[in-house]
């Protein structure tokens, strides 16, 4: 599998009025490293023919993050089936490794052009596998 992965802080704006990371901000986070891999990995023509859409999230929330903390972001793809990718991102403390929010993201791959679902093409299958 090809993971992506990055490391950034907890900044004011991503507090809540608990001063933990608010809900809405790790649904951004896992959409954003999402978009990142996906660019990172393929081609601008690539990109230019597809596109993907949430179908569902499923996101566990282990432990809150706080002002300070240190954030390990990493993605990868863990099956395809049809337009579907099932997507997993894990947001852990990059000082002690404990985890924040796993998540479980179905993506639906859908033509540019179009926008009807269409199945993942065996280049962009292998794109994602080590």
């Amino acid at each position: 599998m090809n993971t992506y992965s990055e490391v950034f802080d907890v900044v004011p704006s991503d507090l809540d009025d608990l001063d933990h990371v608010n809900n809405i901000r790790y649904v951004e986070w896992i959409q954003d490293i999402s978009k990142k891999h996906w660019t990172h990995v393929t081609s601008g023509d690539i990109q230019k023919s597809m596109i993907w859409v949430v179908r569902n999230h499923n996101i566990t929330y282990h432990k809150s993050a706080v002002l300070g903390d240190t954030i390990d972001i990493s993605t990868y793809i863990k099956s395809n089936k049809g337009p579907i990718s099932t997507r997993i991102v894990e947001i852990r403390s990059k000082t002690t490794g404990e985890a924040f929010v796993r998540a479980v993201t179905e993506w639906c791959l859908l033509d540019t052009k179009t926008l009807r679902p269409k199945r993942v093409p065996k280049e962009i299958k292998t794109l994602f596998v080590d």
